[in-house]
């Protein structure tokens, strides 16, 4: 038995709206004991002195494709990438992801095999050092959709072909998914991924195509919950967005052009959105040299539907919607850099207590941990990180961690501000 006391400048608990000054948090072992103005002292305890710093709980990502070491390499994946190299790759961000603050990152899939749920389970068996992985191993998807990465080969048929046959997920009709779902859940899924629409960054799609029909999307998500697992589906339109809802839908990624009446229902029906503003920040704030970052498709894009973009954000932005945090990072920064996510939703005006509660207690309660993470309670796993910055006012401040902990264990820190 080990105890560790962590001495607080400043303390956003994720359970309070407000900063607590002269705080401390007592560990023992994993998990934290006591919170408090004076905590006990017991014998040999260790005192980690974080005055000049703000303390949180460890911050939560809900929206992190894991599985690639650059942004720039990304368009190579579809044939140069092997699974392994993409399991390598969801290691480092998950242990960049913790030197940031972020004690755990909720890995929506990617476009091909990956191997996350064992880099999931090294992690748990501390085999490998990274953020707890929260983890969907495949997209759910149809040919030609968002979710299928050989779109950029579809002027070679046959290797196009081929290379489909290689993604198990991606498939037709309700049967094909409801073996798909009962497949994710037999290998360690912990929810499901739906791509019902198309979207911004794959080049032959558009984030208004219906990439699903009714009875594929009511298999999967019937499927998904029969046997436990929520499901989230990636969707912009407010038309499937409401037939999502209608079905039973437990969450929804980005939901950019979606309209007020849409999110009324999502309120209604006390349906998470993840937002993830980043990837579209530079055309709602017009950054012009970000946005020639991305590629030519995913420009043309995002300038055709800027207006909606707009629209839909500020409707988000006056909702009472269950907002968690999720960055979705692909182009422009790096997968890792899950502070980028805070930085967007205070310079598009969201209260900063409600972007903390987002990465922290609401994620918690959206990748099905709140008991054990997501706020600085006794019986809580002590998942600590702390900031020289001020939170409330500075949109960098989950960019610059001077203090990350994770189940009682403390480990290295990164700026993320210098990374490139």
């Amino acid at each position: 038995m080990s105890f560790t006391k962590l001495v607080c400048g400043r303390l956003y608990d994720g359970v309070h709206d407000e900063i607590q000054a002269g705080r401390e948090i007592l560990i023992e072992d994993a998990r934290i004991a006591e919170v408090g103005a004076h905590t006990a002292t017991p014998a040999g305890c260790r005192i980690v002195d974080l005055s000049a710093l703000t303390v949180t709980p460890g911050m939560i990502d809900a929206h992190v494709h894991a599985s690639f070491f650059d942004w720039r390499e990304i368009a190579k994946d579809p044939i140069y990438y092997s699974d392994g190299m993409r399991a390598l790759a969801a290691s480092e961000c998950a242990r960049r992801a913790l030197s940031g603050g972020f004690t755990t990152i909720r890995h929506v899939g990617w476009f091909r095999e990956d191997y996350v749920l064992d880099v999931r389970r090294a992690i748990d068996a501390g085999f490998l050092t990274g953020a707890r992985m929260v983890a969907a191993p495949h997209f759910l998807c149809a040919p030609g959709s968002h979710g299928d990465s050989t779109q950029p080969l579809a002027t070679n048929p046959a290797l196009s072909r081929f290379l489909e046959t290689q993604y198990p997920t991606m498939g037709s009709g309700p049967d094909f998914f409801r073996d798909a779902v009962r497949h994710e859940v037999k290998i360690g899924a912990d929810f499901i991924k739906i791509m019902a629409t198309g979207g911004f960054f794959t080049p032959n799609d558009s984030p208004e195509d219906r990439q699903l029909a009714d009875d594929e999307l009511r298999a999967i998500i019937d499927t998904a919950h029969a046997l436990n697992r929520t499901v989230t589906a990636h969707a912009y339109t407010a038309e499937l967005i409401t037939t999502l809802a209608e079905m039973g839908i437990d969450g929804i990624e980005h939901a950019s052009l979606a309209d007020r009446a849409a999110i009324r229902l999502l309120e209604d029906k006390d349906i998470y959105v993840v937002p993830t503003f980043c990837p579209y920040d530079e055309i709602v704030l017009l950054d012009e040299d970000k946005l020639a970052q991305k590629p030519p498709a995913f420009q043309r894009k995002l300038r055709h539907y800027r207006d909606r973009l707009v629209e839909s954000r500020r409707a988000i932005l006056d909702s009472n919607l269950r907002l968690g945090y999720g960055t979705d990072l692909v182009t422009g920064y790096q997968n890792y850099e899950c502070g980028r996510e805070y930085s967007a939703l205070l310079r598009n005006g969201m209260d900063p207590y409600r972007a903390l509660r987002a990465a922290t207690a609401e994620n918690a309660r959206i990748v099905g941990r709140a008991d054990d993470i997501g706020t600085i309670e006794p019986g809580k796993l002590a998942d600590i990180a702390a900031w020289p910055r001020d939170l409330l006012a500075d949109d960098k401040a989950l960019l610059d961690c001077a203090f990350v902990m994770k189940e009682g264990r403390e480990y290295p820190t990164q700026c993320m501000l210098e990374t490139r």
